[in-house]
């Protein structure tokens, strides 16, 4: 893992990030951090009464044109951290009683991460992405890394040209979740708390009824009955500027059609109500 030829998402654009020189990410040789708190907006069975000591990382590699953090994702934005400074601050948020240390996007800042979580943190790691991941680097996380929390968008590949820039999304993500799965085994419980395994996120979108559904055909194909988890989300908020049928919220015919198909795949996981939907739930950037 190092940031010269950078080849860490599946963009792989081989910039030598050392040298100044800046990939689809835009981002530097150093973590850019543009969010430290605790987040009590997760699944509930990530993180109890404490909530999650989330680190929100500027940049991404996929750039979706409905993301809600746009303000920081959208480019190289965050304070500069090296290895010693992010473990640092992951301690204080366990200092302030967070149940677990919840990285947010951060895959383009993988050789600065890793250092950071070693020795291991006394209490689980979240993996928080996008699924949008080359499964040659999540290797590197194998050990350190105690739930992954990744998206899982599209089934199909011109809907993820269209939203994301990046139509090899469904293989790639396909791929990674598998990898991801291997690392951890089956969701395991510590009570009502999820201490290894799993947690596949689906955000329903307006319109794309059928992309969700082959989503968890696949999931159901897959994994064993309880295997992993979904969390089957109804947050999409429209952004300015997206062309219909993106311009409005999911409907509640379409939400319940996903939701008896996750049900039919014999799927366990969570739902959200229709007020998830808004920018209410969005971190002050």
């Amino acid at each position: 893992m190092n940031y010269e030829a950078c080849r860490l998402c599946p963009r792989q654009c081989a910039v030598d990030r050392t040298a100044g020189q800046r990939g689809f990410c835009g981002c530097p040789d150093v973590a850019l951090v543009a969010k430290t708190m605790i987040h009590r907006w997760e699944e509930p069975v990530l993180a109890g009464e404490g909530g999650s000591g989330a680190i929100f990382f500027g940049g991404c590699t996929l750039g979706c044109r409905y993301c809600q953090n746009r303000a920081i994702s959208g480019g190289p934005v965050g304070i500069p951290m090296d290895s010693a400074r992010l473990r640092q601050v992951m301690e204080d948020l366990i200092a302030q009683g967070a149940e677990n240390i919840d990285l947010v996007t951060p895959t383009h800042f993988l050789p600065t991460i890793l250092p950071a979580l070693t020795p291991r943190l006394p209490v689980p790691v979240v993996y928080n992405c996008g699924g949008y991941e080359r499964a040659e680097s999540l290797k590197s996380l194998e050990g350190l890394v105690d739930i992954y929390l990744p998206d899982w968008k599209y089934a199909d590949p011109a809907l993820a040209r269209t939203l994301s820039g990046a139509e090899d999304y469904p293989e790639v993500a396909r791929n990674a979740i598998v990898e991801m799965v291997r690392q951890t085994g089956p969701v395991c419980w510590n009570g009502e708390k999820i201490r290894r395994g799993v947690v596949i996120r689906h955000l329903v979108l307006p319109g794309q009824v059928e992309n969700s559904l082959k989503v968890l055909d696949w999931i159901g194909e897959t994994f064993a009955p309880g295997e992993v988890l979904v969390s089957l989300m109804r947050q999409y908020t429209p952004m300015p500027g997206m062309e219909p049928p993106f311009d409005r919220t999911v409907t509640q015919k379409e939400y319940e059609a996903v939701l008896s198909w996750m049900y039919l795949n014999r799927l366990e996981g969570f739902t959200q109500e229709a007020n998830a939907a808004g920018t209410g739930f969005i971190p002050d950037f």
